[in-house]
């Protein structure tokens, strides 16, 4: 009776670990939270915010002394709810039709959670900053500020920045949002104002091109006249050069003319001399008559250097 007693009362060991796993796990669900690396958390104890939570394993009170809100804190590109794609005069009169997007991010937690907490109302408002930033900042340039085929008259990067000043400053002050970029994504224009563009675009092209043809025929001119001056350059240095040569030829046979005129046996000699080397110069056999000129100079006994004959 005893033994029954005592079995009835025996403690079954796997189920009251089992139990204590559940209960475990209970608590830590209800005890703590996990925040995600794109997340951040704001603690709220009994509705008023105490702290902030970066990612990982939290601790917590349950429900309903802590309330915990988890926000993505990625960026987010968005191109407005409302006039995405609206129209807006330039400062020159021209119509035109543009959008625009932003890239932000939630930067202020406890901001976005005093403000609502709501990205939806955030979005609606930042549309509404966007609409008036690109009105504003559009229409303060002219139409070939935007569309050009000169790529140094196009001022959309100052705009982006202009529009990017106005809008950061609201959505952070209001909601805590960090606008990192503002851009513009599409320009349109209508039929009339496109033919003017494209024809005025014809134009410019035309201009540049007569331009870069007449630099060219300055150029080419340019290298003719060069090309001219040093061939005429070069035509009065050979001219000079041959006149100098001429004259020292001239000088130097006048020298020699002087000395022949002063002794003409010696200039009847030199003749008859140089005869001679010319026909000696090949090899040939020769019967000479030393009676016959320019081989008398070859006779022994007799004068080498004959008086030439004087004309009656």
């Amino acid at each position: 009776m005893a033994d029954t007693h005592h079995k009835g009362h025996r403690i079954n060991v796997p189920i009251m670990l089992l139990g204590l796993v559940v209960a475990a796990i209970f608590g830590i669900a209800i005890f703590s939270y996990q925040v995600n690396e794109t997340e951040r958390a704001v603690v709220l104890t009994f509705n008023k915010i105490t702290g902030e939570r970066g990612p990982g394993l939290h601790f917590r009170w349950p429900l309903p002394i802590q309330k915990i809100q988890k926000y993505d804190i990625r960026l987010r590109c968005f191109d407005g709810n409302i006039g995405k794609l609206e129209e807006i005069r330039t400062a020159d009169g021209k119509n035109i039709t543009a959008g625009i997007y932003t890239v932000y991010r939630i930067q202020d937690l406890v901001k976005f959670q005093t403000s609502g907490g709501n990205i939806t109302a955030a979005e609606d408002d930042l549309s509404s900053q966007m609409r008036t930033a690109k009105s504003a900042v559009i229409g303060k340039y002219n139409l070939d500020q935007l569309v050009n085929s000169d790529p140094e008259k196009i001022m959309i990067a100052q705009m982006e920045k202009e529009m990017l000043e106005q809008i950061a400053v609201k959505a952070r002050q209001l909601y805590g949002l960090e606008v990192v970029a503002v851009n513009i994504k599409t320009i349109g224009v209508p039929e009339t104002p496109a033919k003017a563009i494209a024809e005025r675009m014809i134009q410019e092209r035309d201009a540049a091109a007569a331009k870069y043809k007449e630099e060219g025929n300055v150029k080419s001119r340019k290298i003719m006249t060069e090309a001219d001056t040093a061939k005429r350059n070069a035509l009065t240095q050979a001219e000079a050069k041959a006149t100098a040569l001429r004259a020292e030829g001239d000088a130097a046979a006048a020298k020699h003319l002087a000395v022949f005129a002063e002794n003409p046996e010696l200039a009847v000699f030199l003749r008859k001399l140089d005869s001679m080397k010319r026909l000696m110069g090949s090899r040939t056999t020769l019967v000479l008559d030393t009676n016959s000129a320019p081989f008398d100079i070859l006779k022994f006994g007799g004068s080498a250097l004959e008086k030439p004959a004087k004309k009656n």
